[in-house]
């Protein structure tokens, strides 16, 4: 583009990155996961998800294992749960969370499950023609799909499962 030196000239960008962020959750039990389209990942998203875990598992108890993000950890999530487990004791509590070791993707079995998804839409990016194609393959690959790899029994007596 051509101007006068002393001129600022402006080009305005419109390539701004499209992004989508997602809630995981695998069944330790069943090896079914299941996902959550959220807006951000923030304490109202956290709280979306585990009630929309509880809504998925009526009259189970649900454990949490996750990894320590901080919006994992804020009030807003504490207070949910302090609402939620209100008045039972900890062995009766409807949702326990758990974290993982900070900074540990690597026990984190819904890594796995994002890397492959990953891996898939890389692989088959030519079908990716936009970003809603990509976001269909992302959730077709992943929400409800059995996964089977050896981290999943790694924790608990869901180890003593196989």
């Amino acid at each position: 583009m051509w101007g006068k030196k002393q001129e600022r000239i402006e080009i305005p960008i419109t390539n701004e990155k499209e992004r989508q962020t997602y809630y995981g959750a695998v069944n330790l039990y069943t090896q079914e996961c299941v996902i959550q389209a959220a807006s951000a990942g923030n304490s109202e998203s956290t709280v979306a998800f585990l009630k929309y875990l509880q809504d998925l598992n009526e009259n189970n108890q649900i454990a949490v294992i996750w990894d320590g993000a901080s919006y994992h950890r804020s009030q807003e999530v504490k207070d949910y749960l302090a609402l939620t487990n209100h008045s039972l004791d900890e062995s009766s509590w409807k949702i326990t969370c758990i974290r993982f070791a900070p900074n540990d993707p690597k026990q984190n079995p819904i890594e796995d499950i994002w890397l492959q998804a990953k891996r898939f839409i890389r692989e088959f990016y030519h079908l990716c023609k936009s970003f809603t194609a990509v976001k269909f393959f992302f959730e077709f690959i992943t929400h409800r799909q059995i996964f089977n790899f050896p981290k999943l029994f790694t924790y608990g007596f869901f180890s003593q499962l196989i």
